[in-house]
C-alpha cells in the first residue's frame, strides 16, 4: 500500500465529489484563512515500557536476627541491669514485580525464633522466647538505574526499600520451656499474654550481585520497629526493633529487559509532515477561493454530473502511537478531527480506518491484535467524540505483514485513512 497521493489525482477525486452541490449552490462561502496543525513538542525524555509478564521475581534467603527491646530497665537485686538478647536464625521469603527500571514492589515474609531477657521489677530472672513470623508490603528502589542510567546487566545494585505490615509473635514462654516470665501484659484471664498482633515499619538496604540473566544472590540488612507491647512486656522506651542481616538468591521470571522509546527521536519527521498539512490545506483554500470565483462569474450549471472513479487511496491524514499502546494521544487527536470533519462535510464519502504495528518489537500474532485496536480506538474517537455515524467507517487491521514505511521503522505504529 502506498502512503502519499499526488496532489493533483486527489484534486480530480475531490472535485468529482463536490462539483454538483457546488455548481447548483446558491451561495459559496469560502474560508478566509485554512487552520493549521499545532506545532509538535515532546520533553525529550526516555521512557521505558515491558510486557507485564517480564520483570517478577522471587527470593529466598536465610540470616541471623536480634530484638531490642526494653533497653536496660530490669533490675536484679535492687540494681539496674542490662537486658541481653541473643542472635538467632530467621528465614525469608519474598516475591514481586518491577514496576519500573527505578520502582518495585515486594511482599517479604521473614520469620523464626527470637530469644531475649529483659529482667523487671515483676521478674528478674526474665529469659523470654517466641516465635514469630512477619508480612510486609516493600517499595523498592533501584538506586544505581536511577542516579547511574538504566541497565539490565549491571553487576552490583543498591537497593534501598521502606514496607509496612503485620507481625504475629506466638508462643511466649520462660526459656526452658516453662510459665511466661517478664511479662506485664495480661490477657482477658489476667494471665501472661503469650501473642500479638503489631504493625511494624520496615526499612533497610539490599545489595544485589548479577550471576546470571535469571539469577542474582543478594545481602541485605534491615530493621522492623514496633510498639512497646510487642514483646509482651511494656517498659522503657515506647520503640523496639527487630534488626536483620539476610543473603540468599533472587530468580528472575521472564527476565529483566526494559523497552525504550523518546518521542522527540521522530519530531523532524513529524514536523515535515505537519508542514505538508499545512501546505495542502494552503493549497486546497486557494483552489475553493478560485471555485467561488467561478461560481460568481455565473459558470454553466452541470446538471449531470461526470462520475470519476477513484480507486481505494489512502487519505494524507494520519495517527501515530506510542510503541505498544492503542491509545490516542493529545497531539494525534487533531488529526482524528480533521478526518471527521471532512466526513461531515463530505457526506457521501465512506472510509477504512487501517491499523498497522511495526515488525521490530512484538510477534505477528500480537502486532496484528494490536493494529485492530489502534484503528477501532481512531473510529470509536470519530464516532462518540465527533459524532461520525459508525457505517460510514470500517475498522481493518494490518499487523506488521504489511509495512507504510519501510525505510523507518517507528513510523509504521500508525492508523491511516483509506477511501472505499
Amino acid at each position: 500500500m502506498k502512503s502519499h497521493v499526488s496532489t493533483p489525482f486527489f484534486a480530480i477525486c475531490a472535485s468529482a465529489i463536490l462539483l454538483p452541490s457546488v455548481a447548483n449552490a446558491q451561495d459559496v462561502v469560502v474560508a478566509e484563512e485554512a487552520a493549521t496543525v499545532t506545532e509538535f513538542t515532546c520533553d525529550n525524555v526516555d521512557r521505558y515500557t515491558s510486557n507485564w509478564r517480564d520483570n517478577w521475581f522471587i527470593q529466598i534467603g536465610a540470616g541471623v536476627n536480634q530484638p531490642v527491646v526494653e533497653r536496660g530497665f530490669g533490675i536484679s537485686n535492687g540494681r539496674k541491669v542490662v537486658d541481653k538478647t541473643i542472635i538467632t536464625t530467621e528465614y525469608n521469603f519474598g516475591f514481586g514485580r518491577w514496576i519500573s527500571p527505578y520502582l518495585g514492589l515486594r511482599m517479604n515474609a521473614l520469620g523464626g525464633v527470637l530469644h531475649w531477657d529483659n529482667p523487671t521489677p515483676l521478674a528478674t530472672d526474665g529469659w523470654t522466647r517466641a516465635n514469630h513470623v512477619n508480612l510486609n508490603l516493600e517499595l523498592m528502589w533501584d538506586m544505581c538505574n536511577s542516579i547511574a542510567g538504566v541497565n539490565s546487566n549491571r553487576p552490583v545494585s543498591v537497593i534501598p526499600f521502606v514496607g509496612l505490615g503485620g507481625d504475629f509473635m506466638w508462643n511466649m514462654r520462660g526459656k526452658s520451656g516453662g510459665a511466661p516470665v517478664a511479662t506485664n501484659i495480661l490477657n482477658s484471664k489476667d494471665d501472661p499474654r503469650t501473642r500479638s498482633w503489631t504493625l511494624p515499619v520496615s526499612a533497610g538496604i539490599q545489595f544485589r550481585f548479577r550471576l546470571c540473566e535469571y539469577v542474582d544472590f543478594f545481602a541485605e540488612a534491615r530493621a522492623a520497629f514496633y510498639g512497646d507491647n510487642w514483646n509482651g512486656c511494656a517498659y522503657g522506651d515506647a520503640i523496639e526493633a527487630n534488626v536483620s542481616a539476610l543473603g540468599g538468591f533472587s530468580f528472575n521470571i521472564g527476565g529483566r529487559d526494559w523497552g525504550k522509546y523518546n518521542e522527540c527521536v521522530s519530531a523532524s519527521e513529524i514536523a515535515a509532515l505537519n508542514a505538508q498539512v499545512n501546505n495542502l490545506r494552503a493549497e486546497l483554500l486557494a483552489a475553493n477561493q478560485a471555485l467561488a470565483g467561478a461560481v460568481a462569474a455565473e459558470a454553466p450549471v452541470v446538471t449531470n454530473a461526470v462520475e470519476v472513479d477513484c480507486p481505494d487511496q489512502p487519505l494524507l491524514a494520519t495517527v501515530r502511537f506510542k510503541i505498544n499502546s492503542s491509545t490516542i494521544e493529545p497531539q494525534e487527536e487533531v488529526n482524528v478531527y480533521n478526518m471527521a470533519q471532512y466526513l461531515k462535510d463530505n457526506p457521501d464519502v465512506n472510509i477504512t480506518v487501517v491499523g498497522f504495528a511495526d515488525k521490530d518489537t512484538g510477534s505477528a500474532a500480537y502486532n496484528q491484535t494490536l493494529s485492530v485496536r489502534r484503528a477501532q480506538a481512531v473510529a470509536d474517537c470519530m464516532v462518540k467524540k465527533y459524532g461520525v455515524p459508525s457505517g460510514r467507517i470500517e475498522v481493518k487491521g494490518e499487523g506488521s505483514s504489511e509495512q507504510p514505511y519501510p525505510a523507518n521503522n517507528d513510523w509504521n505504529r500508525i492508523v491511516i485513512f483509506v477511501n472505499r
